[in-house]
């Protein structure tokens, strides 16, 4: 197990500064990738591979700032070989700080084997996830405590936004996890030595225990965020109810005035109240009396 000759961590690298730190013998698809500038979302697809002599891997860091309700991803690309490592990190689109590990910055400083510097830098990552999760499920609790107050149309926004933002989460979440996985199981080495010993091993064991802690904790915000949207949805068709039945009401108030007004509009001559001196105050006594009976029954049956 080799101790550390040298990490080099390269910020926002110049294609020059990259070639001149990189291992010999590279694969075309890793310089590619380590050359591409930093992408959105979930772009590129986190992974650990080994290409013999060295190991190769694609990062995706969530960070999250409540402040703005911002959620935003960095990335991270590293090469390790037997003796050295090379950490390549890119500054967002947004223009932010990237991702920095004090702890495996620390572990160097310790004189740490490779392995578990790589293992420090995954469980910084680990840590983010984490973190993501559980300020998704804050969010999820903010619109749960605000789905009375706010309208149809932001409540709608607000979860369709949070279904997306899910979706983003587990197509970096899953592939992160499946990398470390791959360590656990001792299929990342190199072939010309050991580069994560049993002790390393099991250190990414816990690392992935973070990993599907927050897994699961995305699977149970997968759930909130579908009892929202069926509560939402419950909500707005009473809403609806309660709109039909005051106009059943209406309706049903004005039905019996409407018939007796139609009783005594029809053109016929011998009509008993037609020409009767209180006729007038006749119907209009007896279109008052069924309105505040009706209205009496309805809001003893509590319809209003």
């Amino acid at each position: 197990m080799a101790a550390v000759d040298s990490w080099t961590d390269l910020l926002d690298p110049s294609p020059e500064e990259l070639r001149a730190a990189l291992p010999a013998g590279l694969h075309e698809s890793a310089l590619e990738q380590l050359e591409a500038p930093a992408q959105h979302d979930d772009e590129p697809r986190p992974k650990l591979e080994n290409h013999g002599d060295y190991v190769f891997g694609v990062f995706l860091i969530p960070v999250v700032i409540p402040e703005e309700d911002l959620v935003y991803y960095q990335e991270l690309d590293l090469i390790v070989t037997g003796h050295a490592l090379l950490t390549v990190r890119k500054t967002p689109e947004s223009g932010r700080a990237p991702f920095e590990s004090q702890s495996a910055r620390d572990a160097c400083r310790k004189h740490e084997p490779l392995g578990m510097i790589v293992y420090h830098l995954v469980d910084d990552i680990a840590e983010h996830y984490l973190d993501l999760v559980d300020g998704f499920n804050n969010e999820i609790d903010e619109l749960e405590d605000n789905v009375e107050a706010w309208g149809n149309e932001q409540v709608r926004q607000r979860l369709s936004n949070l279904r997306h933002d899910l979706l983003h989460i587990r197509r970096t979440l899953s592939p992160m996890r499946d990398a470390v996985r791959a360590v656990v199981d001792n299929r990342i080495e190199l072939d010309s030595g050991e580069l994560f010993s049993h002790e390393v091993e099991v250190a990414f064991g816990a690392a992935y225990d973070k990993f599907l802690r927050a897994f699961e904790g995305l699977e149970l915000s997968r759930d909130l965020v579908a009892s929202v949207r069926d509560y939402h949805v419950a909500k707005v068709a009473n809403d609806q109810n309660e709109v039909m039945k005051r106009l059943t009401v209406i309706a049903s108030v004005l039905l019996l005035p409407t018939f007796i007004v139609g009783l005594y509009g029809q053109n016929f001559r011998h009509i008993p109240e037609l020409r009767w001196a209180f006729g007038y105050w006749w119907s209009w006594g007896w279109i008052v009396a069924t309105t505040i009976a009706q209205l009496t029954f309805f809001r003893w049956k509590r319809w209003i």
